[in-house]
């Protein structure tokens, strides 16, 4: 069996990961983003339902945000400690502040779920709005307690 590379998110000690967020790795002008929402390895992990919410108001909020032409990619990290937000030509500072924005319009958000119809999501009925703004209240009251340096 050939050997494979170790892929650089595992080279990360993730024990001395806390909450916060992070460039996890840059790919040519893409930059990779880890929105560490929870401190790995300790137990306090997102359930899926919070995951899926948040997955789906972030990506929607994000996708219609300043840097709207430049989001290539937001979702969860399997792990259930955090999402990864893929960003082309980012400015630290510029997807600093729409990730503060994107927070605050989801803990203000009222009214349905984006794509919360069959025929939008595959899994439709496992989505709360609740535990969406919850959850990023949380995380924004975190990322505006200390110096976001972007470094592990």
């Amino acid at each position: 069996m050939e050997s494979l590379r170790r892929i650089a998110s595992f080279s990360v000690d993730h024990d001395l990961i806390t909450e916060g967020i992070y460039v996890s790795r840059i790919d040519g002008d893409v930059t990779t983003y880890d929105m560490r929402t929870r401190v790995p390895n300790k137990g306090d992990y997102m359930d899926n339902l919070t995951m899926h919410s948040v997955e789906h108001l972030f990506a929607t909020y994000v996708r219609n945000s300043a840097i709207a032409d430049r989001v290539i990619y937001f979702g969860p990290m399997g792990c259930q400690t955090g999402f990864y937000l893929l960003v082309r030509d980012a400015d630290n500072s510029e997807t600093l502040a729409v990730v503060f924005d994107t927070l605050e319009k989801i803990i203000a958000h009222t009214g349905d779920m984006p794509g919360a119809e069959r025929r939008e999501c595959g899994n439709y009925r496992n989505l709360d709005v609740e535990s969406a703004r919850r959850e990023c209240k949380r995380y924004l009251e975190i990322l505006k307690s200390r110096e976001n340096t972007f470094e592990y």
